[in-house]
């Protein structure tokens, strides 16, 4: 398990290095946000937890038989959690930024569901996660709406 664990956390924080490729900056930091924006610190608090659970989940479904579906799933959110930033911080497409996170949505909320049909703990392990995705679909919209122009 530990061996899965590891691969599994490797995947997602080859995901989260993006964010160190394509950092908010400048850019972002001029564009205007809904007053309920999170501080800057949630984020990395937020993500290395959610990382740490989503490993978890992976692992304990790479341990099942027949979890080929499940596992699909996850690599499908994963490479759609990496897609996100290089769209909206390394791009600055805001609108292109909303369809890959809804498609990412979409992608966890699919985990969610398959992940408890295989396993309950992968299933609750992948909630927050959808908590967490829901929020930044929420923002990329709000920040899409007040910024039109860019």
């Amino acid at each position: 398990m530990w061996l899965d664990f590891t691969i599994f956390l490797v995947a997602c924080l080859v995901a989260g290095s993006t964010g160190g490729l394509f950092p908010p900056g400048a850019w972002y930091a001029g564009l205007a946000k809904p007053k309920w924006t999170p501080p800057n610190w949630v984020f990395p608090v937020t993500w290395t937890l959610l990382y740490l659970l989503m490993a978890f989940a992976g692992a304990r479904l790479a341990a099942m038989p027949d979890a080929g579906t499940a596992l699909a799933l996850w690599s499908l959110q994963i490479a759609l959690n990496a897609l996100w930033t290089p769209v909206f911080f390394g791009l600055r497409k805001i609108k292109m930024g909303l369809y890959v996170i809804t498609g990412l949505w979409g992608a966890v909320a699919l985990c969610v569901g398959v992940f408890w049909s295989y396993d309950a703990v992968a299933g609750l392990a992948f909630a927050p996660y959808l908590v967490w995705v829901s929020i930044a679909l929420m923002l990329n919209l709000s920040v899409y709406r007040l910024n039109p122009q860019a």
